[in-house]
């Protein structure tokens, strides 16, 4: 067993606590709102680009297509968004926030992208590119699927 002040002890507290921030958000996201923390996040990227269609909603959210296919259907089904065929191009599904999207918004904590998205958005690039470098040596070693990342961490 390691020495409570060690390195890796002190590090691993350090994600702890970043974890345990997301998830307190997600929670306090979920209940004030009624909608998980993806979906506050898509229903948020539809209101400020009207008329975005699923794939370039995937992109934006840097999530799978399949994933933000999946969101949209959610807010249709639940009647927070609509999905229409517009424009020339009939192939493409324009997205809308309804009234009732607008209502889950308000009640929603912010930040819609999540406190982690948020907090990183602050940092330097300096920061950003040293945290990127450590954290993929990390995942190395971890061996994990890279292909995970792009799940949202609401979906966890």
């Amino acid at each position: 067993m390691l020495p409570a002040d060690a390195p890796s002890q002190r590090v691993l507290r350090q994600f702890r606590i970043v974890f345990n921030a997301v998830k307190t958000h997600f929670r306090q996201l979920e209940h004030e709102s009624g909608l998980g923390g993806a979906q506050v996040w898509a229903l948020s990227v539809i209101d400020s680009q009207p008329g975005i269609g699923a794939t370039s909603l995937g992109r934006a959210m840097d999530i799978h297509q399949s994933t933000a296919s999946n969101l949209v259907r959610g807010l249709v089904e639940r009647g927070y968004v609509t999905a229409a065929r517009e424009g020339v191009d009939r192939r493409n599904v324009a997205l809308r926030i309804l009234p009732a999207g607008q209502e889950v918004l308000r009640r929603a904590p912010g930040p819609a992208a999540g406190v982690l998205p948020d907090a990183l958005a602050t940092l330097d690039e300096a920061t950003l590119l040293r945290l990127e470098k450590d954290l993929a040596t990390l995942i190395a070693r971890l061996d994990a699927d890279e292909e995970a990342g792009k799940i949202p961490l609401s979906h966890s």
